[in-house]
């Protein structure tokens, strides 16, 4: 008869004494998911989808649009999406626990996350509440974007995001997005 093996479980405040070594220590559900530092690619990408939400809507004053961000249920799950937008009602100051709602989560796809961001925390966003996830991979560049029922949307030309409780529709070009990262 062989023996379980014990699975040693976090808790967010748990996560405030992980050393700050470059890798992202999340949780789900009590579960340690560590990743390394993404590379100067994933970084450009995040920052051109970051950059244009910013310009479409936290400079009018819509939505907080933060990279990353961290979407924290306690005592044991705290995710880290390399992008998130969440409406402008909660301050700056506001403690990421207290943050309710959030209305996009981005992930840009990595070689050492691509397994996490598709299969763990793309359940666990939309089980969260969060209405609407894009996976982006600049490999094969394209957008899933994941809505709370139903198959992902396969975007290759530009993103068209129907923006909560706003009548505007945000649209992201990936051209520029991917551009010069050949």
């Amino acid at each position: 008869m062989g023996m379980a093996i014990s699975v040693p479980r976090y808790t967010v405040h748990d996560l405030e004494r992980f050393p700050d070594d470059g890798n992202r220590y999340e949780l789900l559900a009590g579960m340690l998911l560590v990743t390394p530092a993404p590379r100067a690619a994933h970084q450009i990408v995040a920052n051109r989808i970051q950059t244009r939400l910013t310009v479409l809507l936290e400079w009018p004053g819509h939505a907080r649009v933060v990279g990353p961000g961290a979407i924290v249920v306690p005592p044991a799950t705290q995710l880290q999406p390399d992008i998130l937008v969440y409406p402008a009602r909660f301050s700056p100051q506001t403690d990421w626990a207290k943050v309710t709602e959030h209305w996009l989560a981005v992930e840009i796809l990595s070689r050492s996350s691509r397994m996490y961001d598709r299969e763990v925390k793309r359940a666990a966003y939309l089980a969260l509440g969060v209405p609407e996830l894009w996976l982006v991979d600049y490999h094969d560049r394209s957008v899933e974007v994941w809505r709370s029922r139903g198959a992902p949307e396969v975007v290759r030309d530009a993103i068209r995001w129907h923006v909560p409780i706003l009548e505007l529709i945000a649209v992201v070009d990936l051209a520029e997005v991917f551009a010069g990262l050949e």
